[in-house]
């Protein structure tokens, strides 16, 4: 119960060191905001008293959240985290995303306290708000370059033909931008929009590997930067580099279907423990709460822990195939 009133001290505490922060950071937005409205009023707004309800409602809470995750602005792990939000084409800044996750760690942590008495659980439910967003952003991440990776080929068949009727490079990667669905329509015409502002080809280009992490987007820019150097029928290389594509991806779809029970002999290892314990912390505190307070049981998660992730490490090992 003490470990109980701790946190949520800790949780108040933090709260309004925030809200403080963000008092004294937007103190002279907020007061020429306020001397602004004094002389754009409507007659008889600035008499008219308001309640706690209009108040509420009238609280601009998505400006309110900006303005207080300016407080990881300008920070090195921001930019990094920005950088794999541009990647996963999520529209959040870097330090909006950083106060989320805090956000999350603060509300997970609380909601296993509350619903399993325990603050081991409490802690749990931090570590997890701190990792599972992150382990979004590349779920993201990875099925967008999947997506990409599934049309480039078919991209690529789209190029070389506008070339072969006397298009450009720039002239084809702007129809493929046009004709082709998202991610690639998106990315190309980013791409093409750098270009337009005065970006070099080369390297607006090599932006683009930059954004998408894609080993076969890759190995297309690297024969389109070798051909600007040294000439050559740009539309044979395309039409090669595309049946090497299709060939991979049909590869990587046997080897997905033949390893898809290793990886859900994977899934189950790593997320058998957990859900039972959680579910015997629910019915019987007590019975699990002795895991917790014996040296033997400390003993005991200990080795579970490093064999569960020793046999996860193996399992990915076995299924995870290079082609």
């Amino acid at each position: 119960m003490l470990v109980s009133v701790i946190l949520i001290l800790v949780f108040l505490f933090v709260s309004f060191l925030i809200y403080g922060v963000y008092l004294t950071v937007t103190n002279s937005k907020r007061e020429l905001a306020q001397r602004m409205k004094t002389y754009t009023a409507k007659a008889g707004e600035l008499d008219k008293p308001m309640n706690a309800i209009e108040r509420l409602r009238n609280f601009n809470w998505k400006a309110s959240f900006q303005e207080a995750s300016k407080i990881f602005a300008a920070r090195e792990f921001t930019k990094k985290v920005e950088l794999e939000l541009m990647k996963a084409d999520i529209p959040l800044r870097g330090e909006e995303f950083v106060m989320l996750n805090f956000l999350v760690m603060v509300v997970g942590g609380l909601t296993l306290l509350l619903l399993t008495r325990n603050p081991v659980f409490g802690w749990l439910g931090v570590v997890a708000g701190f990792i599972v967003p992150k382990i979004m952003v590349k779920r993201i991440k990875l099925k967008r370059v999947q997506k990409f990776n599934s049309q480039i080929g078919d991209s690529l068949v789209v190029m070389s033909n506008s070339l072969r009727a006397g298009f450009s490079f720039l002239q084809a990667m702007e129809l493929v931008s046009r004709e082709m669905p998202a991610p690639i329509s998106i990315e190309f015409n980013r791409t093409l929009r750098e270009m337009n502002l005065g970006t070099p080809t080369e390297e607006a280009l090599i932006g683009l590997t930059n954004r998408i992490e894609s080993e076969d987007l890759d190995l297309v820019m690297t024969a389109v930067l070798i051909q600007r150097q040294v000439g050559g029928n740009l539309a044979e290389v395309l039409d090669g580099i595309s049946h090497t594509i299709r060939e991979r991806i049909r590869i990587k779809g046997e080897i997905r279907t033949l390893t898809a029970q290793g990886r859900i002999s994977g899934i189950i290892v790593g997320i058998l423990p957990v859900a039972i314990g959680l579910v015997l912390s629910v019915i019987n505190p007590k019975y699990i709460g002795a895991l917790f307070t014996n040296p033997i049981g400390w003993a005991m998660i200990t080795v579970g822990v490093v064999s569960m992730t020793v046999g996860i490490a193996l399992i990915k090992k076995i299924v995870d195939i290079k082609v």
